[in-house]
């Protein structure tokens, strides 16, 4: 029988793209679901529903694999104090849950992989390039990933190898990061935000989903890793670059930086800093990123 991978968030952009990953190789691929879905033949829906601390424990006991990918939009909202509670328990209550789980029925997994988010490294724009070792940022964006960090180190402790995907923007097709601002440029408006210096950390979904694929065959990764290209990508040359794939230059002037904190808040932050991060470490386990250059990436997406 295939080995069978349970997700979390799997009706989202990135575990409808990984769900058809794994299938492709051979995988089965159950999916944890708020509501009532039919079955098919390649995927099993089983109910979960965090307000009342509960999840179908047959889903668990039947994984050989579990991805974690839930977890509340960082920039959906305005970061209200109910806002932050909600983006960080969404992101470890559903570890907590499978972990208690996994202790109570003596379950072991063959590895729990989790994702994770570059903001580990904060909240702020500097020419340091960001590796794996670098201690976690003191604002929201650290101390939200480092607790969410910490929650799979407790799968961890059970004796279950552990991966964590620190993952940058992800380009796909209309989906994402893309779906939300690709309207306004190809209505021909795009244009900057903020200094525009801001570094833009970026991955292809295609190569994000392989990342995860090889976190789950290759019993030799474990701990975090780094998923975004090692480059100069700016909020100032992304935009550039989708304005010439539509047949315009930027014409419109720059969103003034106070604007931009006006309207959105503390959570402002999460589109006026960017920071660069080495993806060496994932490199050196012999993954080789399809997607590097990031107009041809962006081409790819939107066609």
């Amino acid at each position: 029988m295939s080995k069978n991978v349970l997700l979390t968030g799997g009706s989202g952009f990135i575990g409808k793209y990984l769900t058809e990953v794994l299938i492709a190789n051979g995988f089965s691929v159950s999916v944890l679901s708020r509501s009532d879905r039919k079955n098919t033949p390649l995927i099993t829906y089983y109910k979960w529903d965090l307000e009342n601390d509960f999840i179908e424990e047959e889903a668990v006991l039947k994984a050989d694999y579990i991805i974690h990918l839930a977890g509340e939009g960082i920039v959906e909202k305005r970061w209200t104090e109910k806002r932050k509670k909600a983006i960080l328990e969404s992101r470890t209550k559903p570890i907590k849950l499978i972990f208690n789980i996994l202790k109570k029925k003596n379950k072991s997994l063959d590895a729990f992989i989790s994702a994770s988010a570059i903001g580990i490294y904060g909240a702020y724009t500097s020419k340091q390039i960001c590796t794996e070792d670098q201690p976690p940022a003191n604002d929201f964006l650290g101390i939200t990933c480092q607790k969410w960090e910490d929650a799979v180190d407790e799968i961890n402790s059970l004796g279950i190898r552990t991966v964590k995907v620190r993952t940058g923007i992800v380009f796909g097709k209309n989906e994402g990061f893309l779906k939300k601002i690709n309207p306004s440029f190809k209505a021909g408006f795009g244009t900057i935000l903020g200094s525009g210096k801001q570094y833009l950390p970026w991955i292809h979904i295609e190569d994000l989903c392989q990342i995860y694929l090889k976190a789950v065959i290759d019993p030799e990764m474990h701990g975090a890793y780094n998923a975004a290209i090692t480059d100069n990508t700016t909020n100032g040359s992304f935009s550039k670059i989708l304005a010439s794939l539509y047949g315009y230059k930027i014409w419109l002037p720059k969103v003034p930086a106070f604007l931009i904190r006006f309207a959105l808040g503390e959570m402002s932050v999460a589109v006026l800093e960017g920071q660069r991060v080495s993806s060496e470490k994932i490199q050196q386990t012999g993954f080789e990123f399809q997607f590097t250059d990031i107009e041809t990436a962006l081409s790819h997406s939107l066609s």
